[in-house]
């Protein structure tokens, strides 16, 4: 079972609604499931989709091609109705549509006229209802049973009471009883259900990683794609104690963090790489005074505004080289969310213990794509909390906020907590906080900051995933989203050929070679191919920049859509006879 469920509509027709409430059902009957959105930014009006990939097996990516399409436009049947496989349906409802022919060369497609809205209107009283019908639909139409729909409905209306709550059963069990006597030509065949998984996306991850983490302060302005953090905490606020704050602008948002932790709490602020061009100068004030904070960057096709709702890898060499002056930073980029997660938690681990800024990076397409996970294991999460407080702080005879160590790691005293004068600066200071302007001083701080700090750092970073051969003659290397997609194509083309990826997570300072020589197996491969979405191959570079390794192929893709795995294997395939 493998099946592609597209639902695509204007903004404004419940596309989401139905899309989340059918990803829920599948993936609370056992299912593995894997969605995207593509929306364009308008509230109501023009053209979007909700992709689901519904299997009895891990699923990572999108496909190109769609067994269901469910068309509550008619830009959805004229743009995607290439898509639908052989043996596929187009789902729509004429009374909205109109009647339509369908071109001569798609003449072979099934079609299911279902009128959503009649049925809404007759077993649910309101024609709002249309929604509940198609999604009642397509659960009869792959012949599955509609208690888990029930119980969601029942769930979701709880606060609107019984009537509402009836109304939608009935509508659901309308649109499904129409699917199950009137899709003569249906050929799908559902596959044994198995045990409930948990539905989220990478935002949600990074959410609850930081909660983990001890996160009590976050403060954002509004910017997809990292909104969904932001309204993740929120919702958590009274019971974890979290404080979330909803800022003027992103330089108040990065300051507000910065005070935060300077005040002795663990603090992080996010935004989209627009939003973070405003944080720069913070950037700077949190490495002069080694104030540890994490900053989430949603990355999205640019420059400028830029196409505000689609997707891009475009600004990993700005992140690592934004801000004035040199300082330690590292960056991280999570495929998904098991690894949004732990990589959150290990953030905040390195922010705390080496009293840096660290990020975590993501995209418009991670923040819109849902996965399905059995469990996850919290016992790989750590917190340490590297202050000292309270009697710690006290009992100390000297404190000095910048104070000369081995390891370039000063005490980091909590304000108001004792006798002690805990003072920073964001001028050059000396050990004590207080400004400076000899060069001595100058020098020594710098080789604390930077040079004594940094060593340690990159002890902590871990390689990249081998995943595939161990002796591949091809390598697909990436970062960050292009975990699944690559994951799937090598799954795909392993029978044909000794092939492997590298997908790299934790991206700055590089990770070295001595637990894994990744860079030996870049260079023994006959073809190696870098794969981002950016037009210039920054990853790419920053290999050459960082190990002095050149890859010999790239394939890139800007066009703000994400990849799908037939479109990477394809030009995959298109490299190997090239080479």
């Amino acid at each position: 079972m493998d099946y592609t469920i597209k639902i695509g509509g204007e903004a404004g027709q419940g596309i989401q609604t139905v899309g989340d409430t059918l990803a829920r059902v599948f993936s609370r009957s056992g299912y593995h499931v894997f969605t995207h959105q593509d929306y364009e930014s308008r509230v109501r009006g023009g053209h979007n989709f909700f992709q689901i990939r519904v299997s009895d097996m891990p699923v990572m990516a999108s496909r190109e091609d769609i067994d269901i399409l469910i068309a509550f436009d008619m830009e959805s049947i004229s743009e995607h109705a290439k898509e639908i496989k052989e043996q596929g349906q187009i789902v729509y409802d004429s009374s909205t549509l109109g009647k339509f022919k369908l071109e001569a060369n798609i003449s072979q497609v099934n079609t299911l006229d279902i009128p959503f809205t009649q049925l809404a209107i007759e077993h649910g009283g309101s024609k709002i209802m249309a929604n509940t019908v198609a999604t009642g639909a397509i659960l009869g139409m792959l012949k599955m049973k509609l208690d888990i729909l029930e119980n969601i409905i029942k769930d979701t209306f709880k606060k609107k009471g019984q009537d509402i709550i009836k109304a939608n059963i009935n509508a659901a069990r309308a649109g499904y009883d129409f699917a199950i006597k009137n899709c003569l030509t249906c050929r799908f065949v559902p596959a044994d259900t198995s045990k409930a998984k948990m539905l989220l996306n990478t935002v949600e991850a990074i959410g609850f990683g930081a909660i983990a983490s001890g996160c009590k302060f976050y403060a954002a302005y509004p910017m997809t794609p990292s909104t969904g953090i932001m309204n993740y905490l929120a919702d958590k606020e009274k019971e974890y104690g979290i404080i979330v704050e909803q800022a003027e602008d992103e330089i108040a948002a990065i300051n507000m963090a910065l005070g935060a932790s300077f005040a002795g709490v663990r603090a992080m602020t996010g935004s989209a790489d627009g939003g973070f061009a405003l944080m720069i100068e913070g950037l700077s004030l949190a490495a002069m005074t080694e104030t540890p904070i994490v900053i989430c960057i949603g990355q999205r096709p640019a420059p400028a505004t830029g196409l505000p709702t689609r997707t891009e890898q475009g600004s990993l060499l700005f992140v690592i080289n934004a801000a004035h002056g040199e300082f330690p930073r590292v960056v991280f980029a999570p495929g998904n969310p098991e690894q949004a997660l732990y990589l959150t938690n290990k953030a905040f681990d390195l922010a705390e213990k080496y009293q840096i800024p660290v990020f975590i990076m993501f995209d418009q397409y991670l923040s819109d794509a849902q996965w399905t996970y059995e469990t996850f294991d919290l016992s790989k999460l750590k917190y340490h909390d590297y202050r000292i407080r309270g009697e710690a702080l006290k009992n100390l005879g000297d404190y000095k906020r910048h104070a000369y160590t081995s390891t370039g790691v000063s005490p980091l005293g909590i304000p108001g907590d004792s006798r002690h004068l805990i003072i920073t600066d964001s001028d050059e200071h000396n050990e004590e906080g207080h400004l400076i302007e000899d060069s001595e001083t100058r020098v020594k701080m710098v080789q604390k900051r930077l040079h004594q700090k940094l060593p340690f750092i990159k002890q902590e970073i871990s390689p990249p995933v081998l995943y595939g051969n161990e002796n591949p003659d091809i390598v697909l290397s990436g970062w960050g989203s292009t975990y699944g997609i690559m994951k799937e194509a090598v799954d795909t083309l392993s029978k044909e050929h000794k092939l492997a990826m590298l997908h790299f997570s934790e991206i700055y300072p590089m990770p070295g070679t001595d637990n894994f020589d990744y860079i030996s197996v870049l260079k023994n491969a006959k073809l190696s191919i870098c794969i981002e979405q950016n037009a210039t191959g920054q990853f790419a570079k920053l290999i050459r920049t960082e190990t002095g390794f050149e890859f010999n192929s790239k394939i890139n893709k800007y066009d703000g859509r994400p990849f799908t795995v037939d479109l990477l294997v394809k030009q995959i395939n298109e490299k190997t006879k090239s080479n």
